[in-house]
């Protein structure tokens, strides 16, 4: 699996606190070897973000991002990071 981020989810990245970048950090190791391992809680969004997925970073923050091609996880882009009240 090939992982790229897009600017404006590094921008939102950089602004976190130091605890969230490593808990993202941890939660990205795992996504790496299982996209759907539980913890992670890998699901389909609706709204502004139909086309996009999500996984729990903690209780309360997510790492929105799509895949390519469909369905492969040969390669993901993740979009945006943030609480979950910040980002829908």
């Amino acid at each position: 699996m090939k992982i790229d981020y897009v600017k404006s989810f590094l921008k939102s990245y950089n602004k976190l606190d130091k605890k969230i970048q490593l808990k993202f950090d941890e939660k990205v190791e795992i996504f790496q070897e299982n996209p759907f391992e539980k913890i992670l809680n890998n699901h389909f969004l609706n709204w502004k973000y139909k086309w996009f997925r999500s996984i729990n970073i903690t209780w309360d923050f997510r790492a929105i991002f799509r895949e390519y091609p469909d369905g492969t996880y040969e390669f993901v882009e993740f979009i945006d990071i943030g609480t979950h009240s910040k980002l829908y």
